[in-house]
């Protein structure tokens, strides 16, 4: 079973996530916070698998929770409606394990959290500034030539360089 704790400051959408997250047969919303700082709390109190934030909330945004996180064996997911500059960059520094659009339906939701528990890393194209991008990319690969995983990831990894038109190797 996949331990969840979610963090939203808006209710109606905190409940509707955590109820359709239940739904799923492997995942448990065990924890839902209104804002960064009962995040943490949540987290550290309950030692969940994942962390679902909103990037921007009251008290700590969800950026700010990630870098606290960066020590636990939670993985953060963090979800938002639009690209900032620079936030992409400051999640890949707080080792955000996803990066993902509020707007995709909660199917995505759920198997993007599947794929981050199998070890995967999962960005919005969207989501990302063109210079982070590339340089995010381009570490990814070498972590993942360094560590010999598998060929999906190199897989993955050329798909996105192609799609951004970036130089593979």
């Amino acid at each position: 079973m996949i331990r969840i704790v979610i963090a939203e400051d808006q209710e109606l959408l905190l409940e509707a996530m955590g109820n359709l997250l239940n739904l799923e047969e492997d995942i448990e919303v065990v924890g839902q916070a209104g804002n960064g700082e009962e995040a943490l709390t949540l987290v550290r109190n309950l030692m969940p698998d994942v962390c679902i934030m909103d990037i921007e909330m009251p008290e700590k945004t969800g950026l700010e929770a990630a870098e606290e996180l960066q020590r636990t064996n939670c993985k953060v997911i963090i979800l938002t409606t639009f690209a900032r500059p620079g936030y992409f960059k400051r999640a890949m520094k707080a080792d955000v394990r996803g990066y993902l659009l509020k707007d995709n339906p909660s199917e995505e939701l759920a198997s993007s959290i599947r794929s981050i528990m199998d070890g995967k890393r999962i960005y919005s194209e969207e989501l990302m500034d063109e210079d982070s991008a590339e340089e995010n990319v381009n570490q990814l690969a070498k972590e993942s030539t360094q560590s010999n995983k598998t060929g999906l990831v190199k897989n993955y990894l050329s798909s996105i360089m192609d799609k951004m038109k970036l130089p593979t190797g």
